[in-house]
């Protein structure tokens, strides 16, 4: 459609031209001002028809990062490479790390869940968080096992059991025995893996589904 216009619109003023150059003639003051209407008329058009594009495309990208829809496809790592800020992306595609007690969620109480930043999956609750003194969110358990998958790391001449999303392959952080857990085990991940959703806000978000979790408690 904005193509067809603006061609329309050349097409006029060519034509015209074309006209002007085979008779020898001018354009006349009427013409022009037929011509710069048309024109005018077609770039608001292509600005309007933008506008709505982007503000579509803009709502959209809000939906996909703010809500939950387990169908939807996993993004691609340029997609994410855009959409996360520089630390996320460190983390989730690049094995990153962070600054004990210097990230958003290590001494985060508030009641609700953690998602997965990169495609929203909810992975653990506020009910099993607690305070494993390393800086870090620390968790008991997942919300499941299934939803996680592990790797030996033995990078920085270290061993570690490293732990990411299953689905999204975001790398999250470590998994360390811990016999002060009431699983024996401690889930010690960063903050930028994570989006937090409020309980207030879940059911808006697309994890009603999950509301019942916190009425066990």
């Amino acid at each position: 459609m904005i193509s067809a216009l603006l061609t329309d619109a050349a097409d006029f003023w060519f034509n015209n031209a074309d006209r002007d150059l085979m008779y020898g003639g001018r354009i006349t003051s009427e013409e022009k001002s037929t011509i710069s209407t048309y024109v005018g008329v077609s770039i608001a058009v292509v600005l309007a028809v933008g506008a709505i594009y982007f503000f579509f495309l803009t709502e959209k990208e809000k939906k996909e990062t703010t809500t939950f829809d387990p169908n939807r496809p996993v993004p691609s790592d340029a997609v994410l490479k855009n959409r996360l800020k520089a630390e996320e992306y460190s983390v989730v595609r690049q094995g990153g790390t962070q600054t004990p007690f210097q990230n958003e969620f290590w001494n985060n109480e508030r009641t609700g869940i953690y998602v997965d930043v990169t495609t929203g999956e909810p992975l653990f609750t506020s009910l099993d968080k607690f305070d494993g003194h390393v800086g870090f969110p620390t968790f008991s358990k997942p919300i499941s096992k299934d939803l996680l998958g592990e790797r030996l790391d033995t990078s920085n001449d270290m061993q570690r059991t490293e732990v990411h999303a299953k689905r999204s392959n975001a790398h999250l952080g470590y998994v360390f025995p811990d016999p002060q857990s009431p699983t024996g085990q401690r889930y010690a991940v960063c903050s930028a893996a994570f989006h937090f959703v409020p309980i207030e806000k879940m059911k808006d978000r697309g994890y009603g589904a999950y509301v019942s979790l916190f009425d066990k408690k």
